[in-house]
């Protein structure tokens, strides 16, 4: 039908947009079910809460360097971090949240290993969505400086050595804190929640 392409584009960039808007809550439905059948123990709360400390540290540092802008709800930077973490790898809070993602689930202790597959197959599609999404509006606001930085700098895995940043930026660990509050307090209601869920299933 004629016009029918150009719907599923708009589609396509409303969903990305959606969860791009959307990308604190989207956890939400899959940590309250697993919380109702979670059977931590206190091997896989260790365990689990190392996964998580790593995850917020890597958060911790990308926000340093990447500042407030990684709370905003509209797409694009005021400018382009390309050391720190980003020297190394393009997304560095997507990957920090996976990290915190599959603590969490194995601090559960249920469904394992499927849930963690899950996990990883959800927010992979969600996060390539989202990544889409901000690499256009990037390209669009640095032009070919973006694109010389995507072209020596993988989006989601790591590279053993750093890219030499010709515009360093200096890192604000002092708003880091401010700015890092609300995934704090989601990452000690959890392990609260849980620590309740462990007590109540050793009875």
């Amino acid at each position: 039908m004629p016009g029918s392409s150009k719907n599923t584009g708009e589609s396509k960039v409303d969903l990305r947009q959606f969860l791009f808007k959307f990308r604190g809550l989207t956890p939400v439905p899959i940590v309250l079910l697993v919380l109702v059948f979670a059977r931590p123990t206190v091997s896989s709360f260790l365990g689990g809460l190392f996964l998580m400390l790593m995850g917020e540290m890597i958060r911790f540092w990308g926000v340093a360097y990447a500042g407030g802008a990684t709370r905003t709800r509209n797409v694009g930077a005021n400018i382009l971090v390309t050391n720190g973490p980003f020297a190394y790898v393009r997304n560095p809070l997507y990957i920090g949240n996976m990290f915190i993602y599959s603590g969490a689930a194995i601090i559960s202790n249920t469904w394992l290993p499927w849930l963690i597959l899950i996990i990883w197959i959800f927010f992979g599609i969600q996060y390539h969505l989202i990544v889409k999404l901000e690499e256009e509006k990037l390209q669009e606001l640095f032009g070919n400086s973006y694109w010389e930085y995507k072209k020596k700098v993988p989006r989601f895995l790591p590279q053993l050595h750093p890219l030499k940043s010709e515009t360093p930026v200096e890192p604000d660990f002092k708003n880091t804190l401010k700015s890092e509050k609300s995934t704090f307090l989601s990452m000690l209601v959890i392990l609260l929640l849980m620590s309740g869920k462990m007590l109540l299933n050793s009875r």
